[in-house]
């Protein structure tokens, strides 16, 4: 018996890995987090697949969830949204787990922030504009911020931003980050990457607050901040020159 972690991906069914797929088809128990994760992902999951919607359940539930998994000898799927790699917290499943010698696997799925690119069109590093990413939070009542991670701390260089769990607080975002990256700066807000539902907002920094009123977003948006979202005037990479060595690419 296995608990097999997989990244659900951002939202779209078709955006799970092949692997992830694989292991959903062949589970006994399926725990999804049912407030973030796309339900038809469940479609591939056998019939006799016994599912667990977690939404409500806290680690010690989870716990107990695993344990009888174990018991049974159950495979198990637990599928999270996005990516397990950030804001999934799959750390303290894991120690759990290796409290209890449960063995377990990870399998990785679509971040939020590269579905989110790829619904505006946008490369998020750009030649001489911005060559980080840093993928950040505000502190909430789940998890706080360590000190050394503050916004301006991270705007301090100008790099691509991309915000998660914050969309509720957009407003004192731009009021952080204004100094440092200018009104004008290009600002977007992804609603719901890849889902039917997706919606999109873009505008300068200055005005992203406004611009998001009438679509009420209180959560599953992902704001990203940076010159990079509208960077067109910029130099070619070197990658392509007839006169590079492509030895790496």
């Amino acid at each position: 018996m296995t608990v097999h972690f997989i990244g659900a991906g951002p939202g779209a069914v078709d955006l799970i890995t092949v692997r992830g797929q694989k292991l959903l088809a062949e589970c006994e128990v399926c725990l999804y987090a049912g407030s973030t994760v796309n339900q038809e992902l469940l479609d591939y999951c056998p019939p006799s697949t016994r599912k667990v919607n977690t939404a409500a359940l806290d680690l010690q539930q989870l716990e107990q969830e695993y344990v009888s998994a174990w018991q049974q000898g159950q495979e198990v799927a637990r599928l999270h949204s996005g990516d397990l790699s950030i804001y999934s917290a799959l750390a303290e499943q894991l120690r759990v787990l290796e409290r209890l010698g449960i063995p377990y696997t990870l399998t990785p799925g679509v971040p939020a922030f590269a579905a989110a690119a790829a619904a505006i069109g946008r490369e998020l590093t750009i030649p001489e504009v911005a060559q980080s990413l840093v993928l950040t939070r505000l502190s909430g009542r789940a998890s706080k911020m360590p000190e050394s991670e503050q916004l301006e701390r991270f705007a301090e260089t100008r790099a691509t931003l991309a915000l998660h769990l914050a969309i509720h607080r957009l407003d004192e975002i731009v009021e952080r980050l204004s100094p440092f990256y200018g009104a004008d700066c290009p600002s977007v807000v992804v609603y719901r990457a890849s889902w039917e539902e997706q919606q999109i907002v873009t505008a300068p920094l200055a005005s992203i607050v406004e611009a998001c009123i009438q679509h009420r977003f209180e959560r599953s948006a992902l704001v990203l901040v940076g010159r990079a979202l509208g960077a067109v005037a910029f130099d070619n990479s070197a990658l392509y020159r007839s006169d590079y060595c492509r030895r790496f690419r």
